[in-house]
């Protein structure tokens, strides 16, 4: 996983560029996807409603000339005088009868054939309760009731109208029924009616042609019921809802009208049949049509497969801009901490290889820089190791020349050569030997030295014990390390105290060289953050460098893992520890590769 993340990061630019580009171009594309539908939505609404009106107007036609052939027969009934005399004699003997039947039937027969065309059953009822049907097919209702029937009753109130109505009760199927009252031209008394029947299923033919799935036509009348329609289970249905809506749209003179019906999105075109008293509706499923004549899948996947196109192209083009910036970047992010002899590759676009010539140019000037200051700090740290050499403290020269003039005078000879033959060792390995490193046990001579010196100026007061691991004898270690700090015991330890010990132990910890000096004596204040001494005072110590600049200097020299730590408790003592990387002696190192390759 922390693999994946680090490839990720490397592709940073790549992923940051590709991801802002695909957002950009699936919105752009969602966005013209949703406007194209729009608009082809409603340019088929508008082109829809233009093309079905024209076809509702050639409906109204089929209409409007069926009802005018009514009329027409209705015309010729009330002109016979056959037809009048039929329906308004009396009772007469039966060859009357007879010869006044076969002239209403021949008048009949010629009146009909302005409805050949047209599947109906002509009947008429006469005030003297005869009748005549061309045919029962078409209406079946008794003789009896049909001078009582609704439709009668409805046409004797409006004589002079041709009235068309409903009828389910009398057929098998629904029947659409055509009236006209049969009146005297003078008087305007109505000796007869006429009716005209034409079966559901006949009457839609004038449309049926004109539908199709989701395109469906509704007659409704003015009582909100609906008389005929190519649904079959919405025929005899009482529609007030689309009545309204469809009065609305006659009196506002709408195009169309977009509502909810039957639970679905609908768009209704009316048109008004004055002779029928009815309307014409146009029911339009949007749904329906739109997935018939707007193809929604085609267009998204055509979107899609343009986006996927363009997502292909903007990734390729991103990468083949990105990738050279990307090896960059890797081959900077490669590259360790302290490693800067490796050049980048001078690749890719121009840009890549301006950045690349750029940050090869930093590496030489860093280089440059880097031998120089690394220069300066080794002629810094010869110029102290000098300086540390030759500024022997002279309060420690003229105190020890002192203690030996005392000893010489109390006639002690071994012990004044001893201090002297020890200052000699002392000076020949501080001001004599230039090398900045020297053994562990040549640093315990110097210290022994050292320690013996004043011991003898303070009496043997203060006791100084050495615990050296004999196998860090021939370790290297900069010189003058541990020195400082016994120097420091000697002139700050013991200052309240008359006497105590100094520890001085060397060993091995881990791949460390540790070397402790504790003492037992007055202590001292510690800075918390550095662990280093709080010192008041300004007196020069005999390293000519305080405790602080041998832990900058042990970390100069080796790194921030190493350098000194104190810790002090007032009135109890002080404990210091230094910690240094092991450096064996080539005379070691020589030893353990022959016994490698045995």
């Amino acid at each position: 996983m922390k693999d994946l993340f680090e490839r990720l990061n490397n592709y940073s630019i790549f992923i940051k560029i590709f991801v802002v580009m695909v957002v950009s171009i699936v919105t752009v594309s969602v966005m013209i996807t949703f406007s194209t539908l729009r608009m082809s939505e409603k340019l088929f609404m508008d082109t829809f409603s233009i093309t079905n009106s024209k076809v509702i107007n050639q409906m109204k036609t089929s209409f409007e000339t069926f009802s005018y052939t009514i009329v027409i027969a209705a015309n010729n009934l009330g002109q016979s005088g056959s037809v009048k005399t039929f329906l308004t004699e009396g009772d007469t003997n039966s060859l009357l009868m007879s010869k006044s039947y076969f002239n209403m039937k021949e008048q009949m027969v010629r009146i009909h054939t302005y409805l050949d065309a047209y599947e109906v059953g002509m009947t008429v009822l006469g005030v003297n309760d005869r009748s005549y049907w061309t045919s029962r097919e078409y209406w079946s209702i008794e003789e009896a009731k049909l001078a009582k029937h609704q439709i009668t009753l409805k046409t004797y109130e409006q004589p002079n109208q041709l009235i068309y109505h409903y009828d389910d009760h009398y057929a098998d199927k629904p029947t659409i029924v055509a009236t006209k009252a049969l009146t005297e031209n003078t008087t305007g008394n109505i000796y007869g009616i006429m009716y005209v029947a034409i079966a559901e299923a006949d009457f839609k033919q004038f449309y049926v042609n004109y539908t199709s799935d989701g395109n469906d036509i509704v007659i409704v009348n003015e009582a909100g019921r609906i008389i005929s329609s190519n649904r079959n289970e919405m025929i005899g249905q009482q529609a007030q809802e689309l009545l309204v809506h469809a009065q609305e749209i006659d009196e506002h003179g709408l195009h169309y009208k977009s509502v909810e019906f039957n639970g679905l999105k609908q768009i209704l075109l009316v048109e008004y049949l004055p002779s029928f008293d009815m309307y014409l509706v146009n029911l339009i499923d949007q749904e329906v049509v739109k997935r018939n004549i707007i193809d929604t899948k085609a267009i998204v996947l055509i979107s899609i497969t343009i986006v996927a196109i363009a997502l292909l192209a903007v990734f390729i083009i991103s990468r083949r801009m990105t990738k050279s910036l990307t090896r960059l970047v890797k081959q900077i992010s490669d590259m360790s901490k302290y490693d800067f002899d490796h050049y980048v590759t001078e690749s890719g676009s121009y840009e890549t290889k301006q950045l690349a010539m750029a940050f090869n140019f930093m590496l030489d000037e860093l280089h440059e820089y880097v031998e120089t200051l690394i220069a300066t700090q080794k002629k810094q740290r010869n110029a102290e190791l000098t300086a540390l050499q030759q500024q022997i403290n002279p309060h420690f020269l003229y105190n020890t020349l002192a203690s030996i003039k005392i000893i010489v005078q109390q006639g002690d000879k071994e012990k004044a050569t001893g201090t002297i033959q020890a200052l000699i060792s002392l000076f020949q390995n501080t001001i004599g030997n230039v090398s900045e490193t020297i053994t562990v046990e040549q640093e315990l001579e110097n210290m022994k030295n050292y320690a013996f010196i004043h011991q003898v100026r303070y009496g043997g007061k203060i006791h100084v014990n050495y615990y050296i691991s004999p196998d860090c004898l021939n370790y290297q270690l900069p010189k003058l390390i541990i020195q400082p700090f016994i120097e420091n015991a000697f002139f700050h330890g013991f200052n309240k105290k008359s006497g105590g010990f100094i520890h001085i132990m060397v060993g091995q910890e881990a791949d460390m060289l540790i070397c402790e000096i504790v003492d037992n004596g007055d202590g001292m204040e510690v800075n918390a953050e550095q662990r280093l001494p709080n010192y008041k005072s300004k007196r020069q110590l005999f390293s000519g460098i305080g405790v602080k600049n041998v832990n900058d200097r042990i970390k100069l020299l080796y790194g921030a893992d190493y350098g000194v730590e104190i810790s002090s408790v007032l009135g109890e003592g002080t404990k210091v520890k230094i910690r240094l990387p092991i450096i064996k002696t080539k005379i070691i190192q020589q030893s353990e590769n022959s016994t490698k390759n045995k």
